[in-house]
Formats: structure tokens, C-alpha cells, sequence
């Protein structure tokens, strides 16, 4: 059952991302607000899919931690799942994307239309300022921006290096970070087909000022919250 119902979700997955994706390309040149509504229907439909077809819900603690206004999310990156989870529970946001993924048929025509900031992991510095320039016009213009500070999705139960680019993009820009724990990765893991059924936990932290902080600072403070929620929101079973 669990892989009959994990096909269903893929082939909803599939064909959303068509049907959308062909809608929002006719909005292209509209405001950004009216190609979010479109896009954000993708992840208000597939989350309820997940929910009633594989049974994986999930519950959200700390909203009353979110901001009035735009700030900078560091999420922990396991899945798929918190990149379609995190446009429910936030206001408008956009992604720190590697420019690969605009190049995937469909999933990144309709990624596109996200404005988000694709770089070149290898660039180095160069990627590091692009973040900066265009996150924070994003922020000035209201939207969220989305970072994972590890840089790729990490096996459940791991820790990968975080990357200090995200900090140096709070620190310059003055913006909040809001970090975010989840176990998304023990019902859906990376590279793996099935999604087990149970409810996936998310934990949004208090935001961090970055005013007058260096970006080692920010990142030791957003680094201990997340990974010390990981520990307590992983399950009693897991090494």
C-alpha cells in the first residue's frame, strides 16, 4: 500500500507540474503576487495529497515566532517535502537555487516564474555576492528568501557543513534569519521513492538580528537551534 500510494502522489506531483506550470508561463510578465498564487497552489494541493493518500501530515510549532515582515529562512534541507511545505506556512517566498534546476523541464519553467536567486555553486565569492544583491532586493520587495545553509539535503540523523553565505547575505543586508527544524527526512528521504505515513514535525526558532553581528555569529546562533532541535525531534528508534 505504501508504494501504490506513493505512485499516486508522484503522478500527482507529475501532472500539477504540468497543469501549473503551463498556466503560470501565461502570467509571466504579470505581478509577482499573481504568478505566486498560481505557483502555490502546487504545494497547497500536493500537501493535501500527501495527507490523504499517503497519510503524512504534518504539524507546524512556533509560528508565533514568523515576522510582520520579509527575514531570511534557514531550513534544514532532508527532503523534498520542506520545499513545498515551506510555502504554506510562510508569507510569499522565493529560493537560493542552483541554476541547474531551472533547466528541468516543466518543474523549472514554473521554478522561474519564483524569481529566485540562481547561482553557480562554484563560483565562490561571485555566488556569494549575487545571494546578496539579489536577496536583498527580494526582501525589499517584501518576499522571503529561502536558504539552506547546508547547501544540499543531508541524510536524516547527519549534520553537514554549514556554509557561511547565507550569514554573510544576513549580516550585509540587516534582515532577520528565521531558522527551521524538521524531520521531514525519516518519512521522506532523499533519493527515496516511498513516503511513509506518520506526521512530520516543524519547528520554526525565534528570528536572529543580524544587525551589528558578524556572520559567524549568525551562523553559530542558527546552526545551534537547528541542529539542536534535529536532536529532539528525532525518533526514540533512530541511531
Amino acid at each position: 500500500m505504501v508504494f501504490l500510494r506513493s505512485t499516486l502522489f508522484s503522478l500527482s506531483v507529475i501532472v500539477t507540474s504540468v497543469v501549473i506550470t503551463c498556466i503560470v508561463l501565461l502570467f509571466y510578465f504579470a505581478p509577482f503576487s499573481w504568478r505566486y498564487t498560481i505557483i502555490s497552489q502546487f504545494a497547497r494541493y500536493n500537501l493535501w495529497v500527501l495527507k490523504t493518500v499517503c497519510k503524512l501530515d504534518y504539524v507546524v510549532e512556533g509560528r508565533e515566532n514568523i515576522p510582520d515582515s520579509a527575514a531570511i529562512i534557514f531550513s534544514k534541507h532532508q527532503s523534498t517535502w520542506e520545499t513545498i511545505a515551506l510555502q504554506q506556512v510562510f508569507p510569499p517566498l522565493t529560493f537560493v537555487i542552483k541554476r541547474e534546476l531551472l533547466w528541468l523541464p516543466f518543474f523549472g519553467w514554473g521554478l522561474s516564474c519564483m524569481d529566485p536567486i540562481a547561482i553557480n555553486r562554484s563560483a565562490g565569492r561571485n555566488a556569494i555576492r549575487q545571494i546578496i544583491e539579489q536577496g536583498t532586493e527580494r526582501l525589499k520587495r517584501g518576499l522571503w528568501v529561502v536558504i539552506f545553509p547546508e547547501g544540499t539535503r543531508v541524510p536524516p540523523g547527519s549534520r553537514g557543513r554549514y556554509k557561511i553565505g547565507g550569514a554573510v547575505f544576513a549580516s550585509k543586508s540587516g534582515y532577520p534569519v528565521v531558522p527551521v527544524a524538521h524531520n521531514a527526512g525519516y518519512f521522506w528521504a532523499k533519493g527515496q521513492f516511498l513516503k511513509k505515513p506518520g506526521t512530520i514535525h516543524m519547528v520554526i526558532g525565534p528570528p536572529i538580528e543580524s544587525q551589528n553581528k558578524s556572520a559567524e555569529q549568525i551562523q553559530t546562533e542558527a546552526e545551534t537551534f537547528i541542529e539542536g532541535e534535529m536532536a529532539r525531534l528525532a525518533p526514540a528508534d533512530s541511531p
